[in-house]
């Protein structure tokens, strides 16, 4: 448990750094800052998004599931309005931060040594001389 928890913060902390890299409008004043988001992003991801997730099931429905998109996103935003000196600029910023977010965490879940520990995306290797394995 301890280790899903050290690995999920030490993937989220990954994932905003290069979403401030990536958006020069995602800034942090110092790197403890980003530190201290990663967590709270974390914390907020693990307790409140799959409560909003259920609260929104009727509309994500309605939306084809973009709705749970801006759920995404607005974890983003709170967890900028939670952490001085961390900050996100703009909708735009915050649609494509979400968007790098989610892609730098699937690629961290498909690699060592997070594959197999954290979320549900798996890359399957397809095999030409038989059945699919796992990698």
């Amino acid at each position: 448990m301890l280790r899903w928890i050290a690995l999920s913060w030490v993937a989220n902390l990954i994932a905003l750094w290069v979403t401030a890299w990536v958006f020069g409008s995602v800034t942090y004043d110092r790197f403890g800052n980003l530190v201290v988001a990663g967590a709270v992003f974390g914390v907020l991801n693990t307790v409140l998004k799959p409560l909003l997730k259920i609260l929104t099931l009727p509309l994500a429905l309605f939306t084809l599931g973009l709705a749970w998109f801006f759920v995404a996103a607005f974890m983003l935003w709170l967890t900028a309005a939670i952490v001085p000196g961390f900050a996100v600029h703009g909708f735009w910023t915050y649609v494509g931060a979400t968007i790098v977010v989610w892609l730098v965490n699937v690629i961290l879940d498909n690699l060592a040594p997070w594959r197999g520990t954290r979320g549900r995306w798996r890359w399957k290797f397809v095999r030409l001389d038989g059945p699919p394995r796992e990698p």
